[in-house]
């Protein structure tokens, strides 16, 4: 479905004739909002649930009153029409054939697009990354090309066909809509960077086709029905010489990459092919309705260690596309289409992310902000400071945006627009390298020094989405108001969490909060009284939050999305027992973890759950 912070048009039916209806999703959402008013016209309590208390048990736990039902973890079938339905193998040895034709590994950014309302539709994730020490019996060990090939099947997107029968969903296998996308499938570039002779390679000297998506984060829904995901972190895929070239510095690039696909797959050694990290790090596109199309690459929207894309609408009908980059000290961006979006899905809108203007955010102390224009020519964006052209501006995004001095933010990952209220909400998940002073200092979006804990901040533009200055403040400061360190006990009210990751807001205005401490940090020192990773409800008018879900350890909680009615939340629990070094030992793969299959000769797996209110209600209340 169309991400209902956003005044999207309802997708019709038959996808076969995917129309940009005119009007909106408020006679959709009337019964859901008519909810939060009382009579007399007090407000009533958007969130109704008894909060759970903090956890650290091997289990996922939900609100008294729901079900939360594990679906469709790694390595489950996933129902392409004509293609076999290999069963997973506890033992991980499923070959890489059979792996491009099952689940990925690390479920995460996801939406639900509906084909019959909220009884029938698609979810569309992705695939973050694969600890090759669970993907693989052995691990590293005996490291091969089949193994190279099988961790590139994990990664990519899953289009998965669902169905509500008997009040529980179920996967519609086989399926025609059903699509597995990987680090090998081919994708074309668009924009103005496409053909750039920094994209060219030896395989590809037109630079403007380039093989699999990589590194894939979390993910919007454009009104016209496509799905969006960010490129995150591509840089840990390359290996380059031992003393990397300033742009491979800039792009923590570096002589040890943490996956050994150069080893077997020599276009991810950049001393023999050094453009090739150039023809990742974008936003790609992908019609979930025709799984014979070829998925696209948008240079319009930038290089970056891109989070995700979220999308607004203009009142004059223009796409108005945020992403935010995650990593320390990196930047906010925002694309505003030249074109308004036109009835007829993607095939009328192929081109309307090809052509904009991207820019980059500043935030001033004031609590104002600017965009900057990332425009070749305007302002240090020029030839003499190693701008050449535009497409070297979004190539080189980073550069660009320490030219133009962006504020430089704690981590920004996900983001969700409150269409009621126009405000755009982005989570700082955190940043232990800010310092009190400095250049890599303070600052008034950033205002703690070893920030632990991170932030949600949040803007609204001057006049409509495409204005170019804006207000801001925080929503909140996360942390623990026991904490003995005054940065790291933040403002929240009600249940207090840590590194604020997931965001989405539900049909009826609830900000749903998922949280993402890192399995070195969890459970221990200021981090402790949050056990584990949590999905938490958040008012923001009150600002006050309920912890909702617990998630098994050593998990994330990320992937947040609703069907229309409000009535099913899917939510992607990623991995769960995960080694605080971040790679498993295969000779021990239930050392932290056995969810949720719990088999004693088996292995954690990431998976989506459904949550359902036990009386069929609306989630949340």
């Amino acid at each position: 479905m169309p991400d209902r912070t956003l005044p999207h048009p309802l997708l019709p039916r038959n996808p076969a004739r995917r129309l940009l209806l005119q009007g909106g999703v408020a006679g959709a959402l009337a019964p859901l909002l008519g909810a939060c008013a009382a009579p007399g016209g007090a407000r009533a309590p958007l969130i109704g649930f008894k909060p759970l208390a903090a956890s650290n048990a091997d289990a996922l736990l939900v609100a008294d009153g729901y079900e939360a039902l594990p679906f469709m973890p790694w390595g489950e079938p996933v129902g392409i029409a004509g293609q076999p339905m290999p069963a997973w193998k506890a033992d991980a040895s499923n070959s890489a054939a059979e792996q491009a034709l099952q689940m990925g590994m690390h479920h995460d950014g996801m939406h639900y697009v509906p084909i019959d309302g909220s009884r029938r539709g698609l979810l569309v994730m992705n695939h973050e990354y694969v600890d090759d020490g669970l993907l693989h019996p052995g691990g590293l060990a005996d490291w091969t090309a089949a193994k190279v090939a099988k961790s590139q099947a994990a990664h990519g997107i899953t289009v998965l066909e669902v169905v509500l029968e008997g009040g529980r969903w179920q996967p519609v296998r086989p399926s025609p809509l059903a699509r597995r996308i990987t680090a090998t499938t081919p994708f074309v570039m668009t924009g103005p960077a496409a053909g750039h002779t920094m994209l060219r390679t030896s395989a590809d000297p037109s630079g403007t086709r380039v093989l699999g998506t990589l590194g894939n984060c979390a993910a919007g829904l454009t009104p016209w029905g496509t799905y969006l995901s960010g490129e995150e972190n591509f840089p840990d895929y390359f290996t380059t010489a031992d003393t990397p070239t300033e742009h491979e510095r800039i792009w923590g690039i570096n002589p040890r990459a943490w996956y050994g696909w150069a080893a077997h797959d020599l276009r991810f050694d950049t001393v023999r092919h050094p453009n090739e990290p150039n023809r990742f790090g974008w936003v790609v596109e992908v019609d979930p309705f025709d799984p014979t199309s070829t998925p696209v690459k948008r240079t319009a929207l930038g290089r970056a260690v891109h989070e995700g894309a979220w999308v607004a609408v203009t009142q004059d009908g223009r796409a108005v596309v945020y992403s935010g980059e995650d990593a320390n000290f990196e930047c906010i961006y925002k694309f505003v289409s030249r074109d308004r979006i036109q009835p007829g899905g993607f095939k009328a809108n192929r081109e309307l992310l090809d052509h904009g203007t991207l820019y980059v955010a500043r935030f001033d102390a004031d609590n104002r902000g600017r965009w900057l224009p990332m425009v070749h020519g305007q302002g240090p964006l020029t030839a003499a400071n190693g701008f050449a052209d535009q497409g070297e501006v979004l190539i080189k995004a980073r550069q660009a945006n320490r030219a133009l001095k962006a504020t430089r933010m704690d981590r920004p990952e996900w983001l969700a627009i409150d269409a009621r209220s126009r405000w755009v909400y982005c989570t700082l998940t955190n940043n232990t390298e800010r310092q009190d002073s400095g250049v890599d200092g303070v600052d008034a979006a950033n205002p703690r020094a070893n920030n632990s804990m991170g932030q949600i901040i949040r803007w609204r533009e001057d006049g409509d989405f495409d204005g170019e200055t804006f207000e801001w403040n925080h929503l909140v400061l996360a942390g623990d108001p026991a904490n003995t360190r005054p940065e790291a006990q933040g403002n929240t009210v009600g249940d207090s969490f840590g590194s604020p990751d997931t965001i989405a807001f539900d049909p009826r205005g609830v900000l749903w909060i998922g949280s993402d401490v890192s399995t070195s940090r969890l459970n221990t020192g200021e981090n402790a009284a949050f056990g584990n990773n949590a999905l938490l409800a958040c008012d923001v008018a009150t600002r006050s939050t309920k912890r909702f879900l617990v998630g098994p350890s050593h998990c994330e909680i990320t992937g947040v999305c609703f069907t229309p009615d409000g009535r099913t939340m899917f939510v992607n629990v990623q991995h769960p027992g995960e080694a605080p070094s971040g790679r498993n030992d295969p000779a021990d793969p239930r050392r932290f973890s056995n969810w949720p299959d719990f088999s004693p000769t088996g292995r954690p797996r990431s998976a989506t759950v459904v949550v359902r209110k036990r009386d069929g209600g609306v989630i949340g209340t």
